[in-house]
């Protein structure tokens, strides 16, 4: 079965059917493509214009492509240019001539967004799913250290106290905001191009609307040029694919620091840790590692497609070839990093002393002096000053700020005395943090609550 057949006098040079050749990729779309051919059939029987025996027998041939497939046994032939072609040629050795039939008001343009938007719907609910085991892998680690306490940073830099719990739930949130991307991306997407032919509409009477609800989209599209001709729903999933892993790499370049001697904060299982081929004490974070560099990768796939469509005019041009595989290694990527994440977080071990250690140096509690000094009537520049220029005192004597005698801390402010030394606890601190959303002990014990109930579907 080939498509350039009748208009052309010779065949078609073997270098450039290699070339064009996408059925080695797109093959995996054959669940999909079988699906709407199925829908198809029955649609064009319910509205005359094959038998009702021409679709009995094109469904049977369809059952048994699929079954090939499926089970390994399909061989392909070189005309299979694409797994359009490939499903109706062997349809017709199957079924005869009435296999030809099935291609009636239908274009490969129409079948192919078609393809494309049912293979990423499902995706895109097994991504959900992924992202949610995630999530929960970091809410149960959190519940494991509920009372951890650790160094928050800014610019890499100590900065306050802070409880693991909360920095871990900070991740359950970004990732929350990945769902919502993706399950936006899947609401659009979820149009049926079938019926807008290869950019015209089709001179049959067919039923769009049937063929759309029978394959679970929320009608067709309205418009038979944009119908076949747009990718702005492969480039949507892209971008929040890559939002995704950019959320995930953050994650990644900290468990790279954590897991180093200079931090010594956790320590990553054996099983997703590798060595050195020279070096025999050496524990490599190459699993974070790699899930840096295939960031990079799917950001590059976004790029790489926006270009692609910057110039193409309506509407289908040979170009739109060219979503799929950025598509499906992306898709492919989020699987596996998401896999292999949750599995890493689940059983990543903490060392709770070691971050209540580094939360005591680096006056962490400095801005609890001042905060102490603004509830004294100070005004909480002239304290941030005062306090400032204490810390710089301390650490030219190398001395924590609760070893301070009373007379040092008055020589930077007469309201700096001995009773506001145990604000500069760290548990104190972190407990003094009440405010919505702030990393005190009941804010992120409620928040750990709210996040269970959430996974588990009890709370919105």
């Amino acid at each position: 079965m080939q498509a350039r057949s009748g208009r052309f006098h010779e065949p078609l040079d073997a270098m450039v059917a290699a070339f064009q050749n996408s059925f080695p990729f797109d093959r995996r779309l054959f669940r999909q493509d079988i699906a709407g051919s199925r829908v198809h059939a029955r649609m064009l029987a319910r509205q005359g214009i094959l038998t009702e025996a021409e679709a009995a027998a094109i469904l049977q041939g369809l059952d048994q492509v699929e079954a090939e497939f499926a089970e390994g046994r399909f061989a392909a032939r070189p005309e299979d240019e694409d797994i359009h072609m490939a499903v109706e040629r062997r349809l017709v050795e199957l079924v005869g001539e009435v296999g030809k039939k099935l291609h009636t008001a239908r274009s490969r343009n129409d079948q192919v967004a078609l393809d494309l938007r049912l293979w990423l719907r499902e995706e895109l609910d097994r991504l959900d799913g992924e992202l949610a085991d995630l999530q929960a892998a970091f809410v149960e680690l959190a519940s494991r250290h509920p009372r951890a306490i650790m160094p928050g940073y800014t610019h890499l830099q100590r900065a306050q106290p802070i409880l693991l719990a909360h920095h871990l739930l900070a991740y359950v949130e970004m990732l929350e905001r990945d769902r919502d991307r993706f399950r936006d991306c899947r609401r659009r997407l979820n149009r049926s191009p079938l019926g807008a032919g290869a950019l015209a509409g089709v001179p049959y009477p067919i039923d769009p609307h049937w063929v759309a609800h029978e394959l679970g989209f929320d009608g067709p599209f309205a418009n038979s040029l944009d119908a076949v001709s747009d990718r702005d729903f492969v480039v949507e999933f892209l971008a929040a694919a890559s939002l995704l892993m950019v959320h995930l790499s953050r994650w990644a370049e900290e468990l790279i620091l954590w897991s180093s001697q200079e931090f010594a904060f956790v320590e990553l299982p054996d099983r997703f840790a590798t060595g050195s081929s020279i070096m025999p004490q050496k524990k490599n974070p190459d699993v974070p590692e790699l899930v840096r560099g295939k960031t990079g990768r799917v950001v590059g796939h976004l790029v790489g497609l926006l270009v692609t469509l910057k110039g193409l005019p309506l509407a289908y041009n040979k170009d739109l070839q060219e979503d799929k595989e950025p598509l499906f290694d992306t898709v492919d990527t989020l699987h596996q990093t998401l896999r292999v994440l949750a599995e890493l977080v689940r059983h990543l071990e903490v060392d709770e002393a070691r971050m209540r250690a580094a939360a005591d140096q680096g006056y962490l509690t400095a801005t609890e002096l001042a905060d102490g000094l603004v509830r004294k009537g100070v005004p909480f520049r002239e304290a941030h000053h005062a306090v400032g220029a204490l810390v710089a005192y301390a650490r030219e004597l190398g001395r924590p700020l609760h070893q301070l005698t009373a007379e040092e801390l008055g020589r930077f402010h007469p309201q700096l005395t001995p009773d506001l030394l145990p604000l500069t606890e760290p548990e104190r601190a972190v407990a003094a943090r009440t405010s919505w959303g702030g990393t005190g002990y009941e804010p992120v014990a409620a928040a750990l609550a709210r996040a269970r109930r959430w996974l588990q579907g009890e709370d919105t």
